[in-house]
Order: structure tokens, then C-alpha cells, then sequence
């Protein structure tokens, strides 16, 4: 029966207690003396005792294969691990399975090394022309040396935070307004993530910046709509010297065009009259040749020529009345008609010698047809 059955006898304790009706609980002291008392009973009680000892050593070798089986342990692609002897660093273990004396021997911490972390801080700074701008900034950065970033800081990450801020200001304070909020932007992020690496390093704080964007700047909100009224106006001029520059490029090829042609046709006219000017000097030539072959008749042909050149301009008509004819009819109208014609025509009149003015190009017929015979201009002397 068992000695803790409801009506069985409850004074038959196993560990030897007595009455369990007495107050407080079993002496420890006790207990321990009679488990210690049947162990060695067990040792000494033949093929029971020996079979005893056989499972106890098995119980040891089991425990100590798994204790052993703990040390293994496997790290990853883009992890390392740092194995610590009692707590003092030893070796890094790169990706694979790997092995370390179990605990509290030794203990291993997984440090992962690709892992991108972001960081980001906005404040207030004075610029170099003691002006307040307001800038936000976003940091990216991962571990570098994972035995630094465990031993050498005591805290990597705030380090980091201190050194962003710290970089930020002095590539702020050594600039002016305009330059952090148009222009200078990409080199204030590049001029920070380089002063942040210098401080990272020389605390050996086995962080990397990988990328720094300066994400915002203007100026406070009290004078942001001032600004925006600057920069507006920055833009109006920005836009008229470009709208002045094209009108400039417009118009300067068109201008020298036109003086490339002006200048093309008074080469043209220099020519032509050159070449008139050699017309008329060696039809001079010609014509004072004949004049000394036969004076009176080239006297004479040049004075009909020139009147009749002259005559064929005018509405005018010569009529020899010496003779008595009947009444002819003149076409009136279209005489003056082709008087108007030539007069908008302008021929050139070129000086000759003698004191006539004589046209160089052949004298044509008038449009009406009529032209004065030659018979019928008198000549005067």
C-alpha cells in the first residue's frame, strides 16, 4: 500500500521522516545522508549494484557526447562569428560549419556583417554667413570588422550617430546659404560621409558609411515664404538671360547673313559696273574711230540717235508740217500709256562724248508700236 494512501498507515514515509503530521518541512540534512547511505548500498549488493553502475556511466557518456555534440554550430553566408574563451576573444570563424569547446568553456556570437543599416538626423545649423538652415540628412552603414564593432566601442551605433551629426555641422558651418540649399548639396553629403568615416576610424568603431543623401535644407519655417520669393526671383533671371541668350544666337547669324549678302551684291555691282565702264570706254573707242573716218556722217547718225532715244520718252510727237498731207490719226492714249512704262523702267543714261546722252543698250520700239521715223525729226543745230 502506498504510504501516502488515504486510510493506510501514514507514518511509513520513504525517506524516513516519521510522522508527517509534525510541523515544518524534512530535515534536508537528513535526506541527503540516506540517499547517499543506498548508493553505496547499490555499489556493494552484487549484480544489482554492478548493473546500477553500468547505467550511471552510460548517463555520464550520454551527457558528455551531447555536451560535446553543443560545441558545433554553422554560420552563414555573410556572418562571422567571434568564439570567446571565458569571456576573452579568440579567433573569427568565416561562413561553415564549425566547432568551439562547449560551455562555459567557450561561447560564440554571430555577428552579421552585410547586413545594411540606415540612420537618419534633422536639425538646425548656422551656415558660414550666419544664416539657420534646417537639414535632413539619411546615413547608410554596415559592419566593417565585427571583432571592433563587439570590443573596441561600447556603443558603435551611437558613436555613429554623434560622428554623422558632428561631420554635418562643420561641412554646414563652412558654407554659405545659398551654396547648402541650391548647388552645394551632393558636396556637403560627400564632404560629411568623408569627415564621418575619418571620425569611425580613428575610434575603431568597425563601421563603414556606405551612402549619405542630404535629403532636405531650407531655410526655418518663419521665413520660408521670403525665401520662396527669392528664389522665384532667382528664377525670373535665370529664365530672362537664357530667353536673351536664345534672342542673341537668333539673331547674330541672322545679322551676319545680311551682311554677308549686302556685301555679295556690292561685289556684284562693283563688277557690273566695271564691266559697263569697259562697255562704254571701248565703245567710245569704236565710236571715235568712226569719227575720224567720217565726221559729218557720225555727227549726224549720233545726234538722230540721241533724239530719237530722247523722243521715245516723251509723249511728245515731231511732225514735219513742210508738207501738206491729210490729217493722220495718233494713237494718243497708248503713246502716253508707253511713256509711263518706260518712265518706270528708268533705263541708264550714260554720258557720251560731244555732250549727248545716249542710252548703252539698244533702243527698243515702244510698246504701242508707233515709233517717229527718222525722216520726220529735224535736227538743230
Amino acid at each position: 500500500m502506498p504510504w501516502n494512501q488515504p486510510g493506510g498507515d501514514n507514518n511509513q514515509d520513504p525517506w524516513g521522516g516519521g510522522n508527517r503530521n509534525r510541523q515544518g518541512p524534512p530535515d534536508l540534512e537528513q535526506i541527503l545522508k540516506k540517499l547517499t547511505g543506498k548508493l553505496g548500498g547499490v555499489g556493494k549488493g552484487g549484480g544489482a549494484g554492478r548493473a546500477g553502475s553500468a547505467g550511471l556511466l552510460g548517463l555520464l557518456v550520454l551527457g558528455l557526447i551531447l555536451w560535446v555534440a553543443s560545441g558545433f554550430y554553422i554560420v552563414n553566408e555573410g556572418e562571422r562569428a567571434l568564439v570567446l574563451r571565458f569571456g576573452k576573444f579568440q579567433s573569427t570563424a568565416d561562413p561553415g560549419p564549425h566547432w568551439h569547446l562547449p560551455a562555459p568553456i567557450e561561447k560564440v556570437e554571430i555577428v552579421d556583417i552585410d547586413q545594411v543599416r540606415s540612420y537618419s538626423h534633422r536639425a538646425t545649423m548656422l551656415t558660414e554667413d550666419e544664416n539657420i538652415v534646417d537639414i535632413e540628412l539619411a546615413a547608410q552603414y554596415r559592419i566593417k570588422d565585427p571583432v571592433q564593432f563587439t570590443f573596441k566601442v561600447r556603443d558603435p551605433e551611437q558613436t555613429l550617430r554623434q560622428a554623422v551629426e558632428s561631420a554635418l555641422r562643420e561641412a554646414v558651418g563652412k558654407k554659405k546659404m545659398d551654396f547648402v540649399l541650391n548647388e552645394g548639396r551632393p558636396q556637403i553629403a560627400a564632404k560629411t560621409k568623408e569627415l564621418t568615416q575619418n571620425m569611425l576610424d580613428a575610434y575603431e568603431s568597425g563601421l563603414i558609411v556606405t551612402t549619405v543623401n542630404l535629403q532636405q535644407s531650407q531655410p526655418p519655417e518663419q521665413v520660408q515664404d521670403a525665401f520662396n520669393d527669392a528664389i522665384k526671383a532667382r528664377e525670373d533671371n535665370v529664365r530672362f538671360v537664357n530667353e536673351a541668350e536664345a534672342y542673341a544666337n537668333g539673331i547674330v547669324p541672322q545679322a551676319r547673313g545680311e551682311a554677308a549678302r549686302i556685301t555679295e551684291q556690292a561685289a556684284a555691282y562693283r563688277e557690273q559696273v566695271i564691266a559697263r565702264s569697259e562697255g562704254d570706254a571701248a565703245r567710245f573707242e569704236s565710236l571715235r574711230t568712226a569719227y575720224d573716218k567720217a565726221p559729218d556722217v557720225t555727227r549726224k547718225r549720233m545726234y538722230l540717235e540721241t533724239v530719237e532715244s530722247v523722243l521715245t520718252q516723251t509723249s511728245k510727237v515731231v511732225v514735219d508740217a513742210s508738207k501738206n498731207s491729210s490729217l493722220m490719226y495718233l494713237p494718243l492714249d497708248k503713246m502716253i500709256s508707253s511713256k509711263a512704262a518706260a518712265d518706270a523702267e528708268e533705263p541708264d543714261v550714260g554720258f557720251q562724248p560731244g555732250g549727248f546722252h545716249i542710252d548703252s543698250r539698244p533702243v527698243a520700239p515702244s510698246r504701242s508700236g508707233v515709233r517717229p521715223p527718222r525722216s520726220t525729226v529735224r535736227e538743230s543745230r
